[in-house]
């Protein structure tokens, strides 16, 4: 599907009736060029964007997303850039598809961003026998879900050494045992997302229910206490 979207300006209504709600609002952008990204968050902090998450990290839309974020120089330029434009935090979502993660981690720290996205999904393709040729126009796009835990965990896992910022993990959370993994690796925060469609709204529910049970069960207070155990 590439990214379909109707647009910032079509997105102010959409902003509109999600401020109204008790969450915050973090808005996701993607752009080719640092200023570019600039200008869109600009946008959504006048929207009422509590946080803005920049997309580095797309396999499946050519000139956007992972071909920018697997260069350092470029994601620096890009988070520094944002940062002069909105004084609401910034977070920079990352690609698994690179042997330089841990150095493209280090440059949005360098840019001032406030905190790492890992990950967004991997580099995939499916065929389809009967057409004879892949499914997807790009040829090949990005696969989520349970499938692509361990390797979001790996990456977690890796920038937590690499980094002094906070990260919210990303891949495959369906249950709290998932997104404990992820904190022990040393996410800060996690991200559910092909999990709704397969278990429904109420997995938010299910997941934080398990892990206040876990912090229970273990004499633990806070999340905070289980935040990179797995490094110890």
């Amino acid at each position: 599907m590439g990214l379909p979207g109707p647009g910032i300006d079509a997105f102010e209504e959409e902003m509109v009736e999600a401020v109204k709600g008790p969450a915050p609002v973090i808005g996701s952008l993607f752009a080719a060029i640092p200023e570019d990204f600039a200008f869109l968050a600009r946008r959504m902090q006048r929207y009422g964007a509590a946080a803005v998450e920049l997309n580095l990290s797309c396999p499946h839309a050519k000139g956007y997303g992972m071909e920018i974020g697997v260069d350092p120089d470029m994601v620096r330029a890009i988070v520094q850039e944002v940062k002069r434009s909105v004084n609401i935090p910034v977070l920079a979502k990352l690609t698994p598809n690179t042997h330089l993660l841990a150095e493209v981690g280090r440059a949005v720290e360098r840019g001032g961003g406030d905190a790492i996205v890992a990950v967004n999904t991997v580099k995939a393709m499916a065929i389809s026998v009967d057409a004879r040729r892949p499914v997807l126009y790009n040829r090949t796009g990005g696969l989520s879900g349970p499938a692509i835990k361990g390797v979001g965990l790996r990456c977690v896992y890796e920038l937590y050494d690499a980094v002094n910022i906070p990260i919210v993990g990303v891949g495959g959370i369906e249950s709290a045992i998932d997104a404990l993994e992820y904190m022990m690796a040393g996410a800060a925060a996690v991200q559910i997302g092909s999990a709704v469609g397969r278990k429904g709204i109420g997995v938010f529910g299910q997941v934080t229910d398990g892990m206040t049970k876990y912090l229970e069960a273990n004499g633990m207070s806070s999340i905070g206490e289980v935040v990179g155990l797995a490094h110890e």
